[in-house]
């Protein structure tokens, strides 16, 4: 038999070059993904440095004047001295005070009431009407909530003028002989009705249109399950619409608590709070004291027992809330 020779293949000496390392893809794009990762930090800094600026540092000096005997005098040489909780307790004994407090209360209470309730009416009609109804609707909504606070409210002062007004005559012209030049602004109580009438029309739009946006998320499937059942329109309200937009609702609900609580503009250019006290919550009260007495003190610990209330009346919210929703705060 022949033999077979196999042939060892020459390999060529090892290379005496050292071997490159090979970098890792990871490695290699370790360096660029943090010089990466700071660029959105440095991006957002100068509107969280503005934000802290324009929100932070004024909360901040009306903590610091309030612990301070801070009047006109202070202000102009700016030797204030520290008097601890002097300017609170003054306050906290002051009976005008808590009357002031009661009557906040009351105003944000009627003001929510009405506005959550007008915007659920307004926004379940606006579910129900037709393609052009609906348009017109939301379009009225969203031209009443872009019109300017301080233009809406000098209309209602036109409105309500003792002489000039429409509202007097025409109630004049309907057979109410007693209203006629009647003195709308003299008198507390109808001071109160419309301011409370002003701030509804003024936040029902925002309140009707995001309830209706989450009205048009419930799956249509679910009313006419319900229908089949024999579900009247009240109980499937109760059963179904209102447990889905219900956060929405909620949210709705405190963002309208904050709004009213702070309301300030209004209450001031038609009335400055009176007669009397008759439209005088904390936020008015604040400037009054502020300005009028001369006691930036005071009206600063004011405003800091202002936002001390509204975030209580917040937290208590939050904890009904995710209460509802199972979990703990």
């Amino acid at each position: 038999m022949p033999v077979t020779r196999e042939r060892t293949a020459t390999r060529p000496p090892p290379s005496r070059r050292p071997a490159r390392r090979l970098t890792s893809p990871v490695r290699a794009a370790r360096p660029r993904l943090a010089a990466g990762g700071a660029w959105p930090y440095l991006l957002v800094a100068p509107t969280v440095l503005g934000m802290l600026y324009l929100l932070v540092y004024p909360l901040a000096r009306t903590v610091l004047i309030s612990l301070q005997d801070f009047q006109l005098r202070q202000l102009i040489r700016g030797d204030a001295r520290f008097v601890g909780l002097r300017n609170y307790e003054t306050l906290l004994s002051d009976p005008r005070f808590w009357q002031v407090v009661r009557r906040t209360f009351l105003f944000m209470t009627v003001n929510v009431v009405l506005i959550m309730l007008l915007s659920a009416l307004v926004a379940l009609v606006i579910e129900r009407l037709g393609r052009i109804g609906r348009t017109a609707v939301l379009s009225a909504l969203v031209l009443t909530w872009a019109t300017p606070v301080l233009a809406a409210t000098t209309v209602f002062q036109w409105l309500f003028h003792s002489e000039f007004g429409i509202v007097n005559w025409a109630l004049k012209e309907l057979g109410f002989a007693s209203f006629d030049r009647y003195p709308w602004f003299a008198h507390g109580p109808a001071a109160f009705v419309i301011l409370v009438v002003l701030i509804v029309w003024q936040s029902v739009p925002f309140a009707a249109i995001t309830l209706y946006s989450a009205l048009t998320t419930v799956p249509a499937e679910l009313y006419e399950s319900a229908r089949i059942d024999g579900a009247s329109a009240p109980r499937i309200f109760r059963t179904i619409t209102f447990p889905l937009i219900r956060p929405i609702f909620m949210l709705v609900l405190s963002l309208e608590v904050i709004w009213t609580f702070k309301a300030f503009v209004q209450i001031w250019v038609m009335t400055n709070g009176g007669p009397g006290d008759a439209t005088t919550i904390l936020p008015v009260y604040a400037v009054q004291t502020a300005l009028a007495s001369q006691r930036y003190d005071l009206g600063s610990a004011v405003s800091v027992i202002t936002v001390l209330m509204m975030a209580a009346v917040l937290v208590l919210y939050f904890r009904q809330l995710f209460r509802q929703e199972g979990e703990a705060l």
